[in-house]
């Protein structure tokens, strides 16, 4: 990318704060950034239609990565990693290996429902899959080193120490 396609320092800091934030969506830009939402998304759309940052949609955000960085699986697991929720369960299913849906309500003090919709938006995103034991339905990450790499990559974009008191407890073993 050539200095002068960013010449303008908005969009300089719009693509500066999607690279340093993978992932970040449209609302957090505007309220991080403090540009107006026109603002915002006049050049989010000159990054995207110029190859400079890439959508994703994630079911209830559409999030920017910067061009070419990031393969599907990776934006498969950022966009999760991205929910507090979803990163909660993520980070449990990394450290303590498959779970079910009580035991993971149990640990994050949530309706069973509602972990249920997250697991299932991670399991038709590919980031989990569901095993059958018995009665038991667990979940477990697919991919458990991409998650561990990205979430290390990009740990301080995250901002949750919940997540990374797992995660760390995973790493010491």
């Amino acid at each position: 990318m050539e200095e002068s396609e960013l010449e303008l320092e908005s969009r300089r800091r719009i693509y500066r704060h999607v690279a340093e934030s993978p992932g970040t969506h449209f609302r957090s830009l505007v309220e991080e950034l403090d540009y107006a939402k026109g603002t915002v998304q006049y050049h989010l759309e000159w990054l995207v239609k110029n190859g400079i940052v890439e959508r994703s949609e994630d079911g209830k955000y559409t999030r920017y990565y910067p061009a070419e960085s990031f393969d599907e699986g990776d934006t498969e697991v950022m966009n999760a990693l991205r929910s507090e929720y979803t990163r909660r369960i993520v980070g449990h299913l990394a450290s303590e290996g498959p779970l079910t849906t009580s035991e993971l309500t149990d640990r994050l003090d949530k309706s069973g429902s509602t972990v249920s919709w997250h697991l299932s938006n991670l399991q038709e995103n590919g980031v989990v899959e569901k095993t059958r034991e018995g009665r038991e339905v667990k979940y477990e990450l697919t991919e458990p080193e991409r998650v561990k790499y990205l979430y290390t990559v990009h740990r301080k974009s995250f901002a949750d120490r919940v997540v990374d008191r797992l995660l760390d407890l995973w790493e010491s073993y």
